[in-house]
């Protein structure tokens, strides 16, 4: 009877594993509950790279485009240099909204450059119901890549920079990537989702990743539309010879330090590592904003080459 007792005990226990955590797993991949605006500004005053104030005193306008599968993609536009054709796109990283990419904009200002800043998909006020890491956003980053060239002519001179989630995205991008985007930046980006998941498994939340990790990835299918294998910014970096600045904090443990250190290895050139000492995860800038600027600066103008502008435009205390 007790041994009949344990044996119900112990498949109740394999019951709930197999079924209640994968699906918790897949909500935190996928559904994590989004940071309100507060806590992103708190964020951002704390570190001292961007206020509240500084936002809403910008010359922004918002604009909204259509992602491929239908969903309405939200974003601001910053023409701080009017005539200009050269743009930044600036995306962001999980659970968090493009007010988290303010913190970048006197970066891409002082090096001349007109700023997009758009929300990922299921983040602010773009619309989705799963974040995808790169297999749809991808497409994302595409749908706005055309907006700026309707818009502001075919000429334009586009760089992408990407932050987390927004790194492993604009990494992804190269694979189809629209030859009027010269230059990419990614901050602390996953190299492959796969890796990522099982470091976050087993060494973040010391779980068995060997039985976790095949179920999470067959729900993923199931829920999102896509598998793990399928998201590999790695692959992506090592067939492109688009100028690639990698950016990481030597002390960031939720996407290792190793991951970018990996890419760069792979990438053909032209190619950069900056790695930042003692930087977490994304707080590279707010650790080194000199540091990172600086290297910022001299990665486009060797990408661009004679084609660097003045920086003349306005934006008002910042």
């Amino acid at each position: 009877m007790v041994f009949t007792i344990v044996i119900l005990f112990f498949m109740l226990i394999v019951l709930a594993f197999v079924t209640g955590l994968p699906r918790f797993a897949v909500r935190q991949i996928t559904q994590m509950r989004l940071q309100t605006n507060e806590s992103i500004y708190e964020y951002l005053e704390r570190t001292g790279v961007f206020t509240r104030d500084q936002f809403e005193r910008l010359p922004k306008r918002q604009v909204q485009v259509r992602s491929r599968d239908g969903l309405k993609l939200n974003g601001y536009v910053l023409e701080l240099f009017p005539g200009s054709q050269r743009w930044m796109i600036i995306v962001h990283g999980y659970t968090v909204s493009l007010l988290a990419s303010t913190q970048y904009i006197d970066v891409f200002r002082k090096a001349g450059f007109n700023i997009l800043l758009v929300d990922q998909r299921r983040h602010g006020g773009s619309e989705g119901d799963y974040t995808t890491y790169g297999y749809q956003e991808k497409y994302d980053v595409q749908a706005w890549v055309n907006w700026i060239l309707e818009n502001y002519g075919e000429k334009s001179v586009i760089g992408l920079h990407g932050q987390s989630l927004g790194g492993g995205t604009v990494l992804e991008y190269l694979t189809i990537a629209h030859p009027n985007v010269r230059f990419v930046i990614a901050d602390c980006p996953y190299s492959d989702l796969t890796e990522l998941i099982r470091h976050q498994i087993s060494k973040l939340n010391k779980l068995p990743a060997k039985p976790l990790l095949p179920l999470v990835d067959k729900l993923l299918h199931r829920k999102a539309g896509f598998r793990l294998h399928q998201v590999s910014p790695i692959k992506a970096v090592e067939n492109s010879t688009l100028p690639v600045l990698f950016i990481h904090g030597t002390e960031d443990n939720y996407v290792p330090t190793y991951m970018s250190r990996e890419m760069y290895q792979v990438k053909p050139e032209p190619k950069e590592l900056l790695l930042v000492e003692g930087a977490v995860h994304a707080n590279a800038y707010g650790i080194n904003p000199k540091r990172y600027t600086e290297v910022v600066h001299a990665f486009i103008e060797k990408a661009l080459g004679a084609e660097m502008p003045e920086a003349t435009a306005y934006l008002p205390s910042i």
